[in-house]
Order: structure tokens, then C-alpha cells, then sequence
């Protein structure tokens, strides 16, 4: 089943994208984030959302919970690296 296109450039749980100033100026020290949701229930101008998100650190950690309203074309999907766990040995 094809997907609606007001859903195709929806962020969901688990995104992880850069911020730069193209999202928004507050972001000229650009960061990345974690996707928690969108928020669609607020208003917003054309083109623009809100998302509720992680801001992450180098290592990838969740350093803090935001509320970011950003341009939806600035926005800029990042590919996420694969994680090996390790598991403890058996003695």
C-alpha cells in the first residue's frame, strides 16, 4: 500500500538527524538529533514543525530532551550506526 503523502517526509521514533541552519538560524552550531515524535497538534507556518527529540552527543548518548521548531526541508536524515552489543561470557 503506497503512503499518503502527507506521511512520506514525516519523522518518526528513532530518526536520527543533523540540524544545521537550514532548519533554523538557532542552529548555526549545528546538532544531531534523536526523533522522539512530531508534534502536529501546534500551530505552525507552512513547511515547518515541531518535533520533540534527544540532542545527542559525539558518542551518540541522549544528552538532552528538546522541543525544536525547525523547517521541515532543512532538516537532514542521518544514517544510524549499527551497534554491536557485547555479551558477557559465560564462566
Amino acid at each position: 500500500m503506497p503512503e499518503r503523502k502527507e506521511e512520506a517526509g514525516r519523522f518518526r521514533a528513532g530518526d536520527v538527524v543533523l540540524l544545521t541552519d537550514a532548519a533554523s538560524v538557532q542552529f548555526r552550531k549545528p546538532i544531531v538529533v534523536r526523533v522522539i515524535r512530531e508534534i502536529p497538534d501546534r500551530y505552525t507556518y507552512d513547511g515547518w514543525l515541531w518535533l520533540d527529540a534527544y540532542q545527542l552527543n559525539t558518542k551518540g548518548e541522549a544528552v538532552a530532551r528538546r522541543e525544536l521548531f525547525v523547517m521541515r526541508a532543512g532538516v537532514q536524515r542521518q544514517a544510524v550506526p549499527v551497534r554491536r552489543r557485547t555479551s558477557a561470557r559465560a564462566v
